[in-house]
């Protein structure tokens, strides 16, 4: 089997008790614990920051903090983000002036930097970055609200990406966001995804270990 990772986006947590919720999903088997960052300026939301990743920490969260930035521009808040115990720091290449050096950031901040690509930006922008980056995370709805439909053509993309990556052969995690759930985390795994991340078809559950387990199940039967 290959070394999938379930991440629950907090974006649909219960903010009334962050703490709590979010160690349910460790708790239930969660891997990764993934930040959904908005600006209301890249995207039409607004969410947290690094104080809620910082206060995670301090309630006792040890997991992999995933950090998905949504933000232009972008370099101004990796170090803060960095110092509140974020691990992985991905970013919109459209939010960066200077793609290397945002890389660059967020590495010598001692995090694992990695570009997010939306529905319709091309691959082509890992033909320049890809021997420098840890993740690519494929956006599978377009950005800025938890809750949406799983957009069918991210297959192929994930297959082209799956691809590039195995030519660089590098460990870059090959993540999704968006619309993931029981009925499509599998075939989005047979695609080339390894790291899944999963907001309201959790946290919207009524058992998060039972719907964790049973993503894993799913995820069991890919050759």
């Amino acid at each position: 089997m290959n070394d999938y990772k379930i991440a629950p986006s907090i974006l649909s947590a219960d903010f009334s008790r962050l703490g709590e919720d979010v160690k349910k999903t460790v708790d239930a088997g969660a891997d990764f614990v993934h930040f959904d960052v908005m600006d209301n300026h890249y995207v039409p939301n607004l969410t947290i920051g690094p104080l809620v990743c910082s206060a995670l920490r301090s309630f006792g969260i040890k997991n992999i903090i995933d950090v998905h930035l949504m933000i232009k521009p972008v370099d101004r808040i990796i170090p803060d983000f960095a110092e509140a115990g974020a691990n992985y720091i991905t970013f919109h290449p459209e939010a960066s002036d200077h793609i290397d050096r945002t890389i660059k950031l967020i590495r010598e901040n001692n995090c694992m930097p990695g570009i997010v690509l939306n529905p319709a930006t091309p691959l082509s922008y890992l033909e320049h970055c890809i021997d420098d980056i840890d993740m690519i995370l494929l956006m599978s709805v377009n950005p800025g609200f938890p809750g949406q439909k799983f957009i069918e053509g991210t297959l192929k993309k994930i297959s082209q990406a799956r691809s590039l990556i195995d030519k660089s052969k590098r460990k870059i995690r090959l993540e999704v966001d968006g619309g993931i759930n029981l009925e499509n985390i599998g075939k989005i795994a047979e695609a080339g995804a390894d790291t899944f991340v999963a907001g309201s078809s959790i946290f919207n559950s009524n058992n998060y270990s039972e719907t964790i387990k049973s993503m894993r199940d799913k995820l069991k039967e890919i050759k």
